[in-house]
């Protein structure tokens, strides 16, 4: 890892992670069973404190964190920043209550968290979301006036009834939900005002054991668990709410705008791996008299592996460092960074399988293993299309205001 403005103790500690990761938990990433929560393993990420770190520290050192740990382990960068994504609204809209009873778990690696937003017809279109949260019949009629106590200082505070929290029953689907159908609770998104798009959406921090909430596990590509939550009239009230009621999109706008660049970082991650296993293939293997690094042809796609790894790392840690210094311009640098980062580790994976030939094809291999687990990053918390979208649209914003 080089460049930008990377303190020697910040790569000091991205080394100490790629050992960590190859030495602890790597071996308990084997033991797991794909497809399934590998509870070992994320008990040992919160023993070890990198959990904790997720909501104590800013956006660059969760894109350390996730590069560093994907190098060597894609399974314990992937079920650190899946604890992060499921909890940070928690952390960041949540009560006091909701916190206490929480994070702590979170943060020890004992309670799995989960994001649900995705539903089979509202994917990238997150404003389309379609899981109903209606006024349960008892509540009908009644007015909210009441503020809601206990809510940290930068979440929005939710007006409940006079005689007790106001509450709703949540009926629909969400789909391809990482962690479900095991999390123990989930970050739920669900539509309080119909026709309303985006404003009309409300994040509830829903239990896994309430009344009503099934969910059945997808066979993915993915080697972690993808599931489908079944809402069927599953109670929910005020005090479940996070943040404020139909200002849900802020609260998941808000997460990913964090998350987005991390997952860039988690793609740099696989790319710098796939660079590596191909560099030492490429000088030790045999070809044509000499070494396949000989062969202009193969040092020349090289060097665009690593043109493009490096300047992906770069993208991603600008959109990490405007994020902690509160640049405005952070959606357009969020979007950029993991558009450029994904894009670039699908390039550079599939060209290091090209260049290993059959072998990197066997189960078990490191890019075999990379070649699967590098195409969801495109797809999930945004598409590639959906970045440029937001890249534009913010492009044009910034030339009407001019």
């Amino acid at each position: 890892m080089t460049a930008f403005s990377l303190e020697p103790a910040q790569l000091a500690w991205c080394a100490d992670l790629r050992t960590l990761a190859a030495e602890r938990l790597r071996p308990l990433a084997d033991k797991g069973e794909p497809g399934h929560v590998n509870r070992a393993l994320v008990a040992e990420l919160g023993g070890l404190g990198l959990i904790g770190r997720l909501f104590t520290s800013g956006a660059l050192d969760l894109c350390l964190m996730r590069e560093s740990l994907a190098y060597a382990c894609t399974e314990a960068e992937t079920a650190l920043a899946l604890q992060g994504l499921g909890a940070h609204p928690v952390h960041a809209y949540g009560t006091e209550a909701q916190r206490a009873r929480w994070l702590p778990r979170v943060t020890a690696g004992t309670a799995i968290a989960a994001f649900a937003l995705s539903e089979p017809g509202a994917g990238s279109d997150a404003a389309a979301l379609e899981l109903r949260a209606e006024a349960d019949a008892s509540q009908a009629g009644r007015s909210s006036d009441t503020a809601q106590a206990g809510r940290s200082s930068d979440a929005p505070v939710l007006s409940a009834a006079p005689d007790g929290p106001a509450r709703w029953r949540l009926t629909g689907e969400k789909c391809w939900i990482s962690n479900a159908p095991e999390a123990d609770f989930y970050t739920v998104f669900a539509r309080t005002t119909p026709g309303a798009g985006a404003r009309g959406v409300t994040a509830f921090l829903v239990p896994a054991d309430r009344p009503g909430l099934t969910g059945r596990g997808l066979d993915m590509l993915s080697p972690h668990p993808i599931g489908a939550l079944d809402f069927d009239a599953v109670p929910v009230t005020a005090d479940d709410v996070l943040g404020e009621a139909d200002r849900g999109f802020r609260v998941a706008m808000g997460t990913l705008n964090l998350f987005r660049p991390s997952v860039g970082a988690f793609a740099v991650g696989m790319a710098q791996a796939a660079l590596d296993a191909t560099l030492a293939h490429t000088a030790g293997r045999d070809a044509f008299g000499g070494k396949l690094r000989d062969l202009q042809a193969v040092s020349h796609q090289v060097a665009e592996m690593a043109l493009r790894t490096e300047a992906a790392r770069l993208m991603v840690h600008a959109a990490a460092s405007a994020y902690d210094a509160g640049d405005p311009d952070v959606p357009r640098r969020s979007a950029m960074a993991k558009l450029l980062a994904t894009e670039t580790a699908q390039y550079v994976v599939d060209t290091a399988v090209q260049l290993h030939g059959a072998r990197a094809l066997q189960r078990g291999h490191l890019l075999e293993h990379l070649y699967r687990e590098v195409r969801a990053p495109r797809i999930y918390e945004g598409a590639s299309e959906v970045q440029r979208g937001i890249i534009a649209k913010e492009l044009y914003a910034r030339q009407e205001a001019r």
